[in-house]
């Protein structure tokens, strides 16, 4: 079962980990432009970012379908400048899993980067560090348990993703079938073992991310 299972699951976690990577970056970019910028348009943008914790991920898809298809807006120059096409890609997988799990990395750090103290900042900044010093030896370290805690829960959403991820990716094996995805073609195909195998192993490895949040939300004596 696991050699039947090694594709789907390789697959997955290579899809959610480069969809976590984009999302430490702009999940956090987008949070800490939140927390800390005051502008016209800030709640829409804020609710617009997120959307994809609450719409359908069949939605979604169709969304990103209409945007990165090769007739749409953003695929037809993709293909056309690079010749390069995300649809029934592991690529375009990845893009769905970082949209969707997009909201789960930007709303946990705002909220930490609004829970660091200003005083601390304006201190180091008195004291002659830069921005960026401030950011990397201040606001960060000062942040960092609620941020890793949105990235490991938006890495478990990511692993299980499937709506999107099949509307966008679809589901070819080997190439775009995640485990998600190989559950669900197993089911329809009657293989109830392979299929029960799949589940406890996706269930395994987001009952041990879910494990680490837990132990990053308690109090440092608590652990």
């Amino acid at each position: 079962m696991f050699l039947e299972a090694w594709p789907a699951l390789s697959l997955s976690l290579k899809v959610a980990l480069w969809a976590t990577v984009l999302n430490l970056i702009l999940g956090v970019a987008a949070g800490l432009l939140l927390a800390r910028r005051r502008f016209p348009g800030r709640d829409l943008l804020d609710t617009v970012l997120t959307l994809p914790m609450v719409l359908p991920p069949t939605v979604l898809g169709y969304y990103l379908l209409v945007l990165f298809g090769r007739n749409g807006w953003i695929g037809r120059w993709l293909q056309e400048i690079f010749g390069f096409s995300l649809i029934f890609t592991w690529q375009g997988a990845v893009l769905a899993a970082m949209v969707v799990t997009f909201p789960l990395v930007c709303k946990p750090a705002r909220a930490a980067f609004e829970e660091v103290n200003p005083q601390l900042e304006q201190a180091a900044r008195v004291l002659g560090l830069s921005e960026s010093a401030v950011f990397l030896r201040v606001t960060l370290p000062l942040a960092w348990r609620g941020i890793l805690a949105g990235l490991l829960l938006a890495f478990a959403r990511a692993l299980g993703e499937f709506g999107a991820t099949l509307m966008i990716a679809g589901s070819i094996p080997g190439k775009t079938q995640t485990l998600s995805i190989a559950v669900y073609e197993a089911v329809q195909a009657g293989n109830d073992q392979l299929a029960a195998g799949l589940v406890l192993l996706i269930s395994a490895v987001c009952v041990a991310v879910l494990w680490g949040v837990g132990r990053l939300a308690k109090p440092r004596g608590q652990r």
